[in-house]
């Protein structure tokens, strides 16, 4: 019987930076999730550009950071392509796409009376802004020869209904789709697709539908400790916009190399399980 021989297999330990000098464009930079995105980003050792229609904003986020600012309205395909090209003339080369511009929408609450014009710009923003974006990224990165991430942000409103309006669940349902139908075809290039799906993230978005629709205001804390006792499994713990860019950090960074075409749900457990059976788990004492 030959003798066991133990092999000593290297593991593999994570950059203290992990995105050390890849270059990502987050659309929506300027506030919320995209700005603590592109902190977080930067912090890793990426160079990032922030592409808003928010230019103050904007400026002061990318000064802070080390990164470059544009102008972008993702709505229009021109801007899209322009903070690509922008991104190549700095660097040369674009390897992280985050697809976070979005809005909330104006739409009246009934499907009887949705408001056909309306619903219009908020497909041009939420769907067709995530198209361009994924359209000429995924040039830039075939063109590289180096693969790339690109990320979208979808909504829990894409897997659960009654999350959000007709008009956003639809545009974020859509985006769902059109990820994993991306994600096939760009795989032969080594170019990821994936989405975010947060849930209850107090975002302004956020905030300002509670504002907007329910005529309340409240702080990010009050929000976020609201729905940690409501729509979590994780009770106390509610969502912040910090959990929304560590995944985003996770899906731009080489450790998530195989996953691609993926739905990642950020939010605490709300359209995996109902959080109201959980008393069949505690101790009745």
């Amino acid at each position: 019987m030959e003798p066991h021989v133990t092999q000593n297999v290297e593991t593999q330990k994570p950059s203290a930076k992990r995105l050390e000098d890849k270059v990502a464009i987050i659309t929506g930079g300027a506030r919320g999730i995209g700005a603590a995105t592109a902190k977080l980003f930067a912090e890793n050792g990426a160079h990032v550009i922030i592409a808003d229609v928010l230019d103050d904003l904007g400026v002061t986020v990318a000064e802070s950071i080390g990164g470059h600012y544009i102008h972008c309205d993702v709505s229009k395909e021109a801007d899209v392509e322009s903070a690509i090209n922008h991104a190549l003339a700095w660097k040369g080369h674009v390897d992280i796409m985050f697809n976070n511009a979005g809005i909330s929408g104006d739409e009246e609450r009934s499907i009887t009376t949705l408001d056909m014009d309306q619903l219009k710009h908020l497909f041009s923003i939420n769907l067709y802004g995530t198209i361009h974006g994924i359209k000429h990224a995924s040039r830039a990165m075939i063109k590289g020869q180096k693969g790339g991430s690109i990320i979208c942000t979808s909504s829990a409103a894409s897997i659960m209904g009654g999350l959000a309006l007709h008009g956003y669940t639809m545009s974020k349902a859509a985006m769902d789709g059109l990820v994993r139908s991306a994600a096939c075809e760009l795989g032969v290039h080594l170019i990821r697709v994936n989405c975010i799906s947060p849930h209850g993230v107090p975002s302004e978005m956020l905030l300002s539908a509670c504002r907007r629709f329910q005529n309340v205001d409240i702080t990010p804390e009050k929000l976020s400790e609201t729905i940690g006792k409501r729509a979590s499994l994780l009770k106390g713990r509610g969502a912040t916009i910090e959990d929304v860019a560590q995944a985003a950090l996770f899906l731009a960074s080489d450790e998530s190399g195989f996953i691609t075409a993926h739905n990642l749900r950020v939010d605490g457990g709300h359209t995996s399980a109902d959080s109201k059976m959980s008393y069949i788990y505690q101790d009745p004492k």
